[in-house]
């Protein structure tokens, strides 16, 4: 639902306020978290890696993870 559908059945039901109380209730927008991990060196926002705080996407972190002390086993 978007926010124009929301406001339009507001007005609808806007003498009503019983039904508006319920349906503020169950129907409000969701507040959107943006950016909430970004990796450090890239920006990427997927495959992100940060145990260790390390906060790296996967790639960036296969690139330098030798020179962070990291091994590859196998």
């Amino acid at each position: 639902m978007t926010a124009s559908h929301y406001t339009k059945v507001l007005k609808q039901i806007g003498h009503k306020p019983g039904k508006v109380k319920v349906w503020e209730k169950h129907n409000t927008p969701k507040q959107r978290v943006g950016d909430a991990k970004r990796c450090r060196r890239c920006g990427r926002r997927k495959a992100h890696v940060s145990k260790y705080g390390l906060h790296l996407c996967r790639q960036c972190f296969r690139e330098i993870a030798l020179e962070l002390g990291f091994k590859k086993y196998g």
